[in-house]
Order: structure tokens, then sequence, then C-alpha cells
């Protein structure tokens, strides 16, 4: 649907001069969270048929293993790419983005935690994959101001929430809206997310977070 309606799927990194306001075009970022490994399985077969780019935000410390921060809620233990894996989506032309090293709720942690969290995660990918890792997404979408700060400080460009809307040039870089899409998303109401302000209506004010 992308593909016919004229967009053009980035990663993170090739829609920053977008969100700048350096480049105009019809354009959407396609982020994946976690890293897992049906990313590489499914995802990228169809990103490379259409000429898209996409980031996967990768828990560094749980590489190669499950997601175990669901353990506690019930959800069953999928696989997360491996360092290989998050090699080859990189070579394929993807980006591989930060998501903690751990996928814990940075607004429950103390400074130095929180700290270790998001520049450990950013140090542990890098020596992985051999190049600069430059995005971060919040784990459950949780944040404050004084997490923000952290995340600017250890040199991110860029941060995702789950806010609802869709960014455009000139908008906060560290607290980035996104359009939600799951498997229950129907083809009509992607349409109608995509071309309509209907994610915008929904969309979280990221002020509720910094008053925390």
């Amino acid at each position: 649907m992308l593909k016919l309606m004229g967009f053009h799927g980035l990663c993170i990194r090739e829609l920053v001069p977008y969100l700048h306001g350096e480049k105009v075009g019809k354009v959407v970022g396609i982020t994946l969270d976690d890293g897992y490994r049906n990313n590489i399985e499914h995802a990228l077969p169809v990103l490379q048929r259409f000429g898209f780019t996409a980031t996967c935000y990768a828990v560094s410390s749980l590489v190669g293993k499950t997601n175990a921060w669901d353990t506690s809620i019930g959800v069953p233990a999928k696989p997360l790419m491996a360092q290989g894996e998050l090699r080859e989506w990189g070579r394929a032309g993807m980006e591989v983005g930060a998501h903690t090293r751990t996928h814990m709720d940075l607004t429950k942690a103390d400074a130095a935690t929180a700290r270790d969290e998001i520049e450990g995660c950013r140090q542990e990918l890098e020596d992985m994959l051999g190049e600069p890792v430059r995005h971060f997404c919040y784990p459950f979408g949780e944040y404050d101001k004084a997490i923000v700060d952290q995340v600017r400080e250890a040199g991110f460009h860029t941060a995702v929430t789950t806010n609802r809307g869709r960014a455009s040039a000139g908008h906060d870089l560290f607290r980035l809206p996104r359009v939600p899409v799951s498997r229950t998303t129907h083809p009509g109401q992607f349409l109608q997310k995509l071309i309509t302000a209907y994610e915008d209506q929904r969309g979280t004010d990221a002020a509720s977070h910094d008053a925390r």
C-alpha cells in the first residue's frame, strides 16, 4: 500500500534530514522494536522487495536470547536476533537502534542505572556491529524529562516514543511520536492512519511524561 501510494519507507537515519526540514518528499519512517528474529526472516525480504529501509531497536544484553522482560506478564518467549543476524540486517542497508541493555522502564530506575542502560546499550551494540548507533527507543514508551536529557547527553540523535501521531519537520527529535501497526490493523484502518489525522487526534501529549 505504501509503495502504491508513492511513499518511500526509510530507516530513522535516512529520515532525519526530512525531520530537520532539509529534505522534502513523500516518506515514512519504519521502525521495529526489540530485535525479534522474525524481523530478518519476514520483514527484511519485504523491505528489500520494495526498496525500503527500516530501523530495528535492539536490546543489547539480550541479543541472541529471548524477550525475558515479558516473562512476568505471561507473554511467550520469542527469539531475538543474534549478533550475526544484526550484522546481516545492517549489511542489507537497514539500521540498528538502541533499546537499552535489558528493556527496563527507565523512569523506575535511579540515575546511574538509567545511564548504564542507555550508554551501555549503545556501547555494546557498537562493539557488536562495528559502526555508530545513533537512534534510541524508550522501552514501554516510558520516559520523563530526566531520561530525555540522559539520552541526548549520551550522544543519540533521535528517540522514539509510543505517543501516537505522525511526526513532521520541526518535531522534537527526542520525543518522536509513531503510528502503531499491529497484526490486527486491517488495510482500511492502515490507510486511515496514513493519510488522515486519525493518529494525530489520538496522540498522547508528550508533556504528560515530562510533568512526572
